[in-house]
């Protein structure tokens, strides 16, 4: 795709495109190249598109006709970012406030780690000034990384449940209210909205079957079919499906027992592997985590086109505190898809180690046999 940007009169954009970007665009504008190659999507459209727009409502008819109670939990919705598109972010704030219910939406956290584009600075606080009152904006001294500046969100936060969301997002229509009465009615539940997706070329907004999250034995998040008899109960396709593992861009969980089962485990770098070590210790120290149908949230799907060597040395390394931590004997089937990590430093653990312990958390048999039985099959497989 690189390529293709870097070629300036042969990259072509398709017709849906250049109907809604209008037809003064000059595809051959270097700032597409540059939006992809700084952002991951493409920028010009989201110019055009601005600070705010309608998206379509894509869940299933049936919970148009759901009514949720008029008390629920009240929720701090923390928004981490870093060099992240100026629209893009500001899209994913206008939403939440537009479309979040004023009684539930105790604030908007806003955790700026450590930007370095200028549109995120002054420009920033002034735009936001609009919301004055919901919406706290923290700016980190130092580039702490997306697991450890959500931490510092959390840290600000005031509201009963805490819903981390990725900055370049947009809720839709009626997408908080069934994630805080599945958390009313079980604190030990955490709760995803189905992801849809936001095309990164065209941005337009599309809907995702339901589907649940799950992993292979390389630790790899993937998408996975539902099963059949999960949608057949008496809430029909709107009921809560049971989901391995979360992607970790958007959830909710009830922000006491986010800090009783050890919050994210701090000694892990920047970024990655922070979704699945809280799936395991979700399900393995008596919690659920479940999607909700009903709830729907839009995501960039973005391509980033340079590989980022920081992040995936971050990646191998939380990864390898995972599984020296969660996955027991079942260890050496992450080894032998990745032997040469085996001797590498992962640090000190002890901390995480103890945790269980103090949780009474169960097996990784357990979670293989009561929760994901299909990863065992897939062993000699991949």
């Amino acid at each position: 795709m690189e390529a293709q940007l870097r070629a300036g009169p042969c990259f072509t954009l398709p017709p849906s495109v250049s109907l809604l970007i209008g037809k003064d665009v000059n595809y051959s504008d270097p700032e597409l190249a540059r939006g992809f190659s700084l952002y991951g999507f493409n920028t010009v459209i989201s110019r055009r598109l601005g600070k705010e727009r309608e998206v379509p409502d894509t869940r299933n008819k049936m919970c148009l006709k759901k009514r949720y109670p008029k008390y629920l939990p009240t929720a701090s919705v923390i928004i981490c970012f870093y060099n992240e598109e100026f629209n893009a972010l500001f899209r994913t704030v206008s939403s939440v406030v537009n479309l979040t219910p004023r009684y539930i939406l105790e604030e908007i956290i806003l955790v700026d780690d450590m930007s370095e584009y200028d549109d995120l600075k002054e420009k920033l606080d002034y735009y936001l000034e609009v919301f004055r009152g919901k919406i706290k904006l923290i700016r980190n001294k130092k580039r702490e990384g997306l697991i450890r500046a959500r931490l510092i969100g959390a840290s600000h936060a005031s509201g009963d449940v805490l819903v981390f969301l990725d900055s370049h997002c947009e809720v839709n229509r009626v997408w908080l209210e069934p994630l805080l009465f599945a958390i009313s009615k079980d604190s030990k539940v955490v709760v995803c909205p189905v992801i849809d997706v936001i095309n990164d070329m065209t941005l337009e907004y599309m809907p995702s079957p339901v589907v649940r999250g799950a992993f292979n034995w390389q630790l790899q998040f993937k998408w996975d079919n539902v099963f059949s008899y999960e949608m057949e109960g008496p809430e029909g396709p709107t009921g809560p499906i049971r989901s391995p593992a979360m992607a970790g861009g958007v959830f909710a969980i009830q922000r006491q027992y986010f800090n009783e089962i050890g919050q994210y485990d701090k000694g892990m770098n920047l970024w990655g592997g922070e979704n699945l070590e809280l799936s395991l210790r979700i399900w393995m120290c008596g919690g659920q985590l479940l999607i909700i149908p009903c709830s729907r949230v839009g995501h960039i799907s973005k391509k980033h086109t340079q590989n980022n060597f920081k992040l995936m040395q971050s990646l191998i390394y939380n990864n390898l505190r995972l599984v020296h931590v969660w996955l027991d004997e079942y260890k050496e089937q992450f080894f032998l898809q990745r032997p040469g990590l085996k001797s590498m430093n992962y640090g000190n653990i002890s901390e995480r180690v103890e945790l269980r312990k103090r949780l009474g958390c169960k097996s990784f048999q357990w979670y293989l046999d009561t929760v994901f039985p299909e990863l065992e099959p897939s062993m000699d497989n991949i």
